[in-house]
């Protein structure tokens, strides 16, 4: 019991490091290209709706149809739509605040209020990753086969690689609008933090709560779809004039690498 924890805590901390990497990259960045921005902004948006389904939702139905009780189809649909409403609520609660603090100070601060938007959904959303990776070890307790392992691995292994252009993506922003390179890589690191201590607790819960699995894949998986559709997907949008399709080819590149992990992982 105790080597699982262990194992979703080392894995999350893999993550957290390969969010550093991503934060990283603000350091050979002087004038950040919008192209470059919107690549890694779609990049990160596909992965993440590709790891919802094949990472997620896939492995919360076949356990849930696993199980008895409720249907599948319904522990699936519940927990999804209360990720995406676990988001929102987040969302507008921060807006709500952000909109107190600018009335306040008497500046709307548009730009300003995008980037701290973007910034705290990105570690918003780390929280129900770092839930995926502790939940997906937390299952193998008590011996695991191959295959299983290899399953705990590929979810690591997807959400860190779509975290290193999220750490670029809080990182080179800031940068964009003044942020020293220091503050951009710590503010950019930052971020991915909320995964190892996530990740433990989706470890604990699962090894003490085995049927509430099902619901925490689930979950995880409607909240990083909103993120992407809410977030990442309209902020890869903009200022697209010079390369019009470099956010949708990051998107579809993003899907596809996704999918191929976790196809020749899984």
């Amino acid at each position: 019991m105790d080597h699982v924890i262990l194992m979703a805590l080392v894995a999350t901390l893999g993550t957290w490091s390969v969010t550093a990497l991503g934060a990283a990259t603000v350091v050979f960045f002087r004038t950040p290209e919008g192209k470059t921005l919107n690549l890694m902004l779609g990049f990160s948006a596909g992965v993440m709706v590709a790891a919802s389904f094949w990472s997620l939702l896939q492995p919360a139905i076949e356990r849930a149809e696993a199980m008895d009780g409720m249907p599948a189809f319904l522990v699936a649909t519940g927990g999804f739509l209360c990720g995406a409403g676990f988001m929102w609520g987040s969302d507008r609660i921060v807006s709500r605040a952000r909109g107190r603090a600018d009335s306040a100070q008497g500046e709307p601060g548009d730009r300003l209020h995008r980037i701290v938007m973007l910034v705290l959904s990105i570690t918003l959303h780390n929280i129900p990753e770092g839930l995926a990776v502790g939940v997906a070890f937390g299952t193998l307790r008590g011996g695991a086969s191959m295959e299983e392992l290899m399953g705990a691995v590929t979810v690591a292994v997807g959400i860190g690689l779509q975290n290193f252009p999220e750490g670029a993506a809080v990182s080179i922003p800031l940068r964009r609008e003044g942020y020293s390179r220091r503050k951009g890589f710590l503010l950019g690191q930052a971020s991915g933090m909320v995964e190892p201590v996530a990740g433990v607790i989706g470890a604990l819960l699962v090894v003490y709560m085995e049927t509430i699995l099902p619901f925490a894949l689930s979950f995880a998986a409607g909240a990083m779809v909103l993120v992407a559709v809410h977030e990442l997907i309209p902020e890869c949008q903009r200022n697209q004039e010079k390369a019009p399709y470099s956010a949708t080819m990051g998107i579809i590149l993003g899907f596809a690498v996704m999918m191929l992990l976790d196809v020749m992982l899984g």
